[in-house]
């Protein structure tokens, strides 16, 4: 594995349009971003576009769209500036001229968390300067003092990594070959997507002579099992209509063994029950564990025998 790209900073922050990104109208459901986004990350994926340079900035630009799209607190604040910055526009102002610093924040929003192999959190890499400034910036300062602090800090380093949605459970080790350099990043338990490692001074030697930081960043693959929602997992269990109706058990799968749910009498279709401590660790705290919620889907059957039929008729007339 190779180190594929590094960070920069521009002077000049662009306001980036992350409906248009994905393709969708600022009225989308959350379920028409999911869709549109996984689309887009599958056709522009760098695996699916070995050394395509355009494929790559496009799928880091498609993620970053879907990092706020997809969180109802990112996107509000997101829709907020949009609407300022349409309304500037049609005043006649210029991008260089619209104030951004009321928008700048100390708090870094969302599902994106930066983890320090060493206990420091940095805000390099990834993202860019606007997401960095809109929902992980710094506040109360102009763009010229951020850029200039920013140009201070060394050149940091990142390495896309994907891991499966077990390994995000369990924690796992990636190599990395730099400069013929054998590097061992541990990603732990609880990582998401948009999480990043921070090897720090791993990375090759800037002009000062100071070591470079690495950044790994984190990409969960999907897993046909269950979806994952922060620290939930859900997924979905077929039972027959006896089964519903009377009550019972069935054997569910979870990331660790399969488990007996039990049924209760009528079950209904997509009710859903929660196995307790049976979703992913906490990033934070990986001795806590989020629930997993299981919903219910009823299989009718298709053909009954005569004594079936009879009796499904005694039942409806009570």
């Amino acid at each position: 594995m190779t180190l594929v790209s590094w960070v920069s900073y521009n002077v000049y922050m662009e306001y980036k349009d992350y409906y248009k990104i994905l393709g969708v109208e600022k009225n989308a459901s959350e379920e028409e971003i999911k869709r549109s986004y996984r689309k887009l990350a599958m056709k522009h994926h760098p695996d699916r576009n070995p050394g395509n340079k355009s494929a790559e900035e496009k799928f880091k630009e498609i993620n970053e769209a879907y990092e706020v799209l997809s969180d109802s607190q990112k996107r509000s604040r997101y829709d907020q500036l949009g609407d300022s910055y349409q309304r500037w526009q049609q005043t006649g102002g210029s991008p260089g001229n619209f104030n951004w610093n009321e928008w700048f924040t100390q708090k870094p929003g969302g599902r994106a968390t930066q983890v320090d192999m060493d206990d420091l959190f940095g805000g390099l890499g990834g993202f860019s300067d606007f997401f960095s400034s809109i929902f992980g910036g710094t506040g109360g300062t102009s763009t010229r003092q951020q850029t200039a602090r920013r140009q201070r800090q060394p050149v940091a380093y990142e390495q896309a990594i994907q891991i499966s949605l077990d390994e995000a459970y369990r924690g796992a080790n990636r190599i990395l070959q730099i400069n013929g350099r054998r590097l061992e990043g541990k990603i732990p338990p609880g990582a998401k997507t948009g999480t990043k490692v921070r090897l720090a001074g791993k990375g090759p030697e800037g002009p000062d002579g100071q070591k470079s930081d690495i950044y790994l960043v984190v990409e969960v693959l999907p897993d046909p099992r269950f979806e994952r929602k922060g620290s939930d997992l859900y997924n979905e269990v077929t039972i027959d209509l006896y089964t519903a109706v009377l009550g019972g058990q069935v054997r569910v799968p979870t990331l660790t063994s399969d488990v007996v749910l039990t049924i209760p009498p009528g079950t209904q279709p997509g009710q859903k029950i929660r196995l307790s401590g049976r979703g992913m660790p906490d990033l934070r705290n990986p001795q806590n564990y989020g629930d997993l919620y299981v919903s219910i889907k009823i299989q009718v059957p298709r053909e009954l025998t005569a004594k079936q039929r009879e009796l499904f008729e005694q039942l409806r007339k009570g």
